[in-house]
C-alpha cells in the first residue's frame, strides 16, 4: 500500500533564478533592524540603513557580473520613482530648496528606499521566498508586540528599560512615539492574518498565525494611538469586503470573525479600562481640533506654505526649517513635522511631487487589486492582499500623523507598495488529495489530479512532492 499524504504543492509558474541568500536575508534583515533602532531616526541608524542598502546593491551587482549575465526585472513603480528622483535632483541642481544640505541628506535616504525596493523586486522570486518572509515577519511582529506589551505593563518611561528619551515622548515598544509603533503594526499584522485565512495554513500554523496577528492588533489599541485604531478599523473593513463579497467563503469569514473576537477579548483583558479612557477623549479632542487645535492650525499653515511654492515646493526635508515663517500660533515646542504626510509632501515637493506620488499609488492599487481573485489559493493574490492592507493602513494614519517621516516605517511602506505592484510570479498552494494505490493498480483520483499532485496536463518539472511509504 502506498499513500501520498495530504500536502501543499507549490507550483512555480516559471523556473526563476536562484537569489543570493546573503542579499535576500541581508535585505529583509535591514528592514527588521530599523524598528529595533528606535525607528532608525538617529544619524547612526540612518547611516546603517543607507550604507546597508548600498552594500547589498553592490553585492548583488557583483554577483550578477560574476555570473556573466545581468538580469534586471522591472516593476510598474520604477517610472514614478524615477520621476520623483528627477524632481529632487532638479531642486538640488537649480537651488530650489530652502536648505540644500537638508534636501541632500533626505535625498540620500530616499536613495536607500529606492535601492531596497529595487532589490526586493530582484530577489523575491520564488514561492519558498514568500514562505520564508511570512514566517520571518510573523515571528518578528509577535515578539515585538510581546516586548511592547511587557514594557508597557512595567510602567517604564525608558526605551528597552535603559534609555530615557531626551525630548520626552509617549514611548511604546522601541518607539518614542506610540503612533509610530501603531504604524509599524498596521503594516506587519496583515502578513500573519492573511496567511491564516489562506488554504495553505492548516492546523497549528493557522492557529499560531492568528494568535500572532491578534496580539499585534491588540497592541495597536493598547498603545493608545487613535490614528492607529482608525487605520486598523479601515483595514478590517477592507478585508471584510474582500472576504465576504469577493470570496464568499464561510470558513474564511468565520476565521476572520474569530480573529476579531480574540483580538477584542485580548484588549479588554489586558487594558480595557485604559482603552476606554483613551477612547473617551476622542470626542473632546475632536471638538478642540475643530475649534482651533494645534494639528488643524499646522494643516492651515502648511496649505499657505504650499500656496507660496506650488510647483516644486520648498525642498525635500525642509519643512521644519521653513515652517517657523508661517506658524500662526504661539508655542514653546519645535514643530518638526506637519502631522499630515500628504500636506508635508506638497509643501516639500510641490504639486509635481504630489502628482508623482499619486501615480505611484495608482499603480500600486491597480496592479494589486488585479491579483486578488482567488487569493486564498493563489500566493500572488495573498501577497498582494497583505501588502495592500498594510499600505492602506498607513495611508489612513498619514492623514493625522507622520509615519512616512520615520525611516523604518517609510522603508517598509515602500517595500509593501513594491510587492503589491509586482507582476504575478509565485505558484499556487494546492492541497493534494489522499491517494491510495491498491495491489491491482486501481487508483482513487476523484479530483482529476495526477500522481505528482498537479492537474492533468500540467508539466511535472515544477512540482514539489512529498510521499510516505508504509
Amino acid at each position: 500500500m502506498l499513500t501520498a499524504a495530504v500536502t501543499d504543492a507549490a507550483v512555480q509558474p516559471a523556473r526563476a533564478p536562484t537569489a543570493d541568500p546573503v542579499v535576500f536575508y541581508g535585505l529583509f534583515g535591514l528592514l527588521l533592524f530599523g524598528p529595533l533602532a528606535f525607528g532608525a531616526v538617529e544619524p547612526w541608524s540612518i547611516f546603517v540603513l543607507e550604507a546597508g542598502a548600498a552594500l547589498l546593491l553592490l553585492l548583488w551587482t557583483a554577483r550578477q557580473a560574476a555570473s556573466g549575465e545581468l538580469s534586471v526585472t522591472g516593476n510598474l513603480l520604477f517610472a514614478p520613482v524615477v520621476v520623483f528622483a528627477l524632481l529632487i535632483g532638479l531642486q538640488l541642481v537649480t537651488g530650489r530648496t530652502a536648505y540644500r544640505y537638508e534636501s541632500f541628506s533626505s535625498a540620500l535616504l530616499y536613495c536607500a528606499y529606492g535601492m531596497v525596493c529595487f532589490l526586493v523586486v530582484q530577489v523575491l522570486r520564488r514561492t519558498s521566498h514568500v514562505r520564508t518572509i511570512t514566517v520571518m515577519f510573523s515571528v518578528y511582529g509577535f515578539l515585538l508586540a510581546s516586548f511592547a506589551l511587557l514594557q508597557s505593563m512595567s510602567s517604564t518611561s525608558r526605551l528597552y528599560w535603559l534609555r530615557t528619551p531626551r525630548m520626552g515622548g509617549w514611548i511604546y515598544g522601541p518607539y518614542v512615539n506610540h503612533n509610530h509603533y501603531a504604524g509599524l503594526m498596521e503594516m506587519l499584522l496583515p502578513i500573519p492574518l492573511v496567511f491564516s485565512l489562506t488554504r495553505g495554513a492548516r492546523g497549528p500554523r493557522k492557529i499560531m498565525a492568528g494568535i500572532a496577528a491578534a496580539l499585534m492588533a491588540g497592541t495597536i489599541f493598547l498603545s493608545g494611538s487613535r490614528g492607529g485604531m482608525l487605520a486598523f478599523v479601515v483595514q478590517m473593513g477592507v478585508l471584510a469586503v474582500v472576504v465576504v463579497w469577493e470570496q464568499k467563503s464561510r470558513k474564511t469569514t468565520l476565521a476572520l470573525a474569530t480573529f476579531l473576537v480574540i483580538g477584542v477579548g485580548l484588549v479588554l483583558w489586558l487594558g480595557g479600562s485604559e482603552l476606554a479612557k483613551r477612547l473617551a477623549t476622542i470626542h473632546a479632542d475632536t471638538k478642540t481640533e475643530l475649534s482651533g487645535g494645534t494639528r488643524l492650525d499646522i494643516d492651515r499653515d502648511a496649505l499657505r506654505m504650499f500656496a507660496h511654492k506650488p510647483i516644486l515646493g520648498w525642498g525635500l526635508g525642509t519643512f521644519p526649517d521653513v515652517y517657523p515663517q508661517f506658524r500662526s500660533f504661539h508655542t514653546n515646542f519645535f514643530i518638526n513635522e506637519a502631522h499630515n504626510d500628504y500636506l508635508q509632501l506638497l509643501v516639500e515637493m510641490g504639486g509635481l511631487g504630489g502628482g508623482a506620488m499619486l501615480w505611484l499609488l495608482w499603480a500600486v492599487y491597480r496592479n494589486g487589486i488585479r491579483k486578488l481573485k482567488n487569493w486564498p489559493e493563489d500566493t500572488n493574490g495573498a501577497v498582494a492582499l497583505a501588502a495592500l492592507l498594510g499600505v492602506t493602513g498607513i495611508l489612513v494614519h498619514s492623514l493625522v500623523d507622520f509615519n512616512l517621516q520615520i525611516p523604518a516605517n517609510a522603508a517598509l511602506f515602500y517595500v509593501l507598495c513594491t510587492v503589491a505592484a509586482m507582476e504575478s510570479r509565485f505558484g499556487k498552494s494546492r492541497r493534494k488529495p489522499v491517494r491510495r494505490f491498491s495491489v491491482m493498480g486501481e487508483i482513487s483520483n476523484p479530483d482529476g489530479v495526477s500522481e505528482d499532485g498537479l492537474s492533468e496536463g500540467r508539466p511535472a518539472e515544477n512540482q514539489v512532492e512529498r510521499r510516505e511509504r508504509f
